[in-house]
């Protein structure tokens, strides 16, 4: 089981650059038995066992965040990025979907992987294709819950540039400079989270900005200063209201000419039901691991937000490893929990496949 991973994971494939990456997993998916294996439009690795009409859709992610974490054996766990997010979860998709095929006797399923490409650039192309090709029953995207967790839900998101500019003063006057501005609008982001927060206690139901970048220079004559901030949001609170919310602080901190806002990667909050068969499959797959299962909210995005409210079908996010080695330069898997993950799934799918 592992060895795929290990081999997948040398491959580098970070966002946009996934070609490589994807042929490997078709040739693999094809060498396993997958009636059908195929590079789409997007660049996405598609992998189908079986023809029928009932499709249940696994999809994760097979680009990556740049950072080089050498892959290597450490003991009982593999390092490497994307060991977590999210080539492990796709490669357990493989596994899982090659070891229950044989379960799929009545003809009346179909199971299409599909390792999509670009989620971690914010454009998620390859999920963006897939919600026009496919209409599943059952949807499970690939991302790091652990082996005993289900994810029902993903925060939203939208990211801000924002472009301050004008002629340079002298620094004994009183007008506030580019860079003031541009703390002041990040201040009140900040105080504005904090306000909408105050009677929430879960995290997913809060505003969360980050402030990414801020870069700033002069040539003399003019100065100018640029923040990015990333929002994560809840589901009463979408990218729309953001973008209202900051032209209208943008206008008040006397943004004028060249100056600017740019908003984009927005994706609304989603949340599914633990009351579907296809949850419900999964506890009884944990449980048959004598663990026991959590139900989550994640306060990151995932093309789960894309998928979700276009196919509109019971849908959960599910894969072995720890979410929290995410982009870190520590990303690593253990083995014994990967392989409880393709456990997992293959009971999932078996139980599914055979209704």
């Amino acid at each position: 089981m592992i060895e795929l991973l290990e081999n997948c994971v040398r491959i580098p494939s970070l966002s946009g650059q996934e070609q490589n990456c994807a042929e490997f997993l078709v040739r693999e998916m094809v060498a396993r038995g997958f009636d059908r294996a195929f590079v789409d439009e997007s660049g996405s690795a598609v992998g189908i066992i079986g023809n029928g009409s009932r499709q249940i859709v696994l999809m994760g992610h097979i680009d990556t965040v740049g950072g080089d974490v050498p892959v290597r054996y450490e003991g009982n766990k593999l390092y490497g990025r994307g060991t977590v997010d999210a080539k492990g979860p796709f490669c357990a998709f493989v596994v899982a979907a090659e070891l229950a095929k044989s379960s799929m006797v009545n003809g009346q399923w179909s199971i299409v992987l599909i390792g999509a490409t670009e989620e971690e650039a914010a454009s998620s192309r390859g999920a963006h294709h897939a919600i026009t090709q496919y209409q599943p029953e059952l949807c499970i995207i690939g991302e790091p819950s652990g082996s005993d967790g289900i994810t029902l839900g993903y925060k939203g998101r939208t990211l801000v540039k924002a472009h301050f500019e004008q002629e340079t003063v002298h620094t004994s006057r009183p007008e506030p400079t580019a860079s003031e501005k541009a703390v002041n609008l990040w201040n009140w982001a900040k105080q504005f989270a904090d306000s909408y927060n105050a009677d929430k206690p879960k995290m997913f139901d809060q505003i969360m900005p980050s402030l990414r970048d801020i870069k700033s220079g002069s040539n003399g004559l003019r100065e100018w200063c640029d923040l990015l901030i990333g929002l994560r949001l809840p589901i009463e609170f979408g990218p729309q209201q953001v973008q209202d919310a900051f032209t209208a602080q943008f206008d008040l901190l006397g943004a004028g000419e060249g100056c600017g806002l740019e908003f984009w990667g927005s994706e609304v909050a989603f949340k599914s039901s633990r009351d579907t068969v296809l949850a419900r499959a999964f506890v009884d797959a944990i449980r048959e691991e004598k663990l026991r299962p959590a139900f989550k909210h994640k306060s990151g995005t995932a093309d789960f937000n894309i998928a979700g409210p276009v196919w509109n079908c019971p849908i959960v996010a599910y894969g072995p490893g720890d979410s929290d080695l995410d982009h870190t330069p520590h990303e690593h898997v253990e083995i014994a929990e990967f392989e409880r993950g393709v456990r997992v799934l293959t009971r999932v799918l078996r139980v599914l496949i055979s209704t």
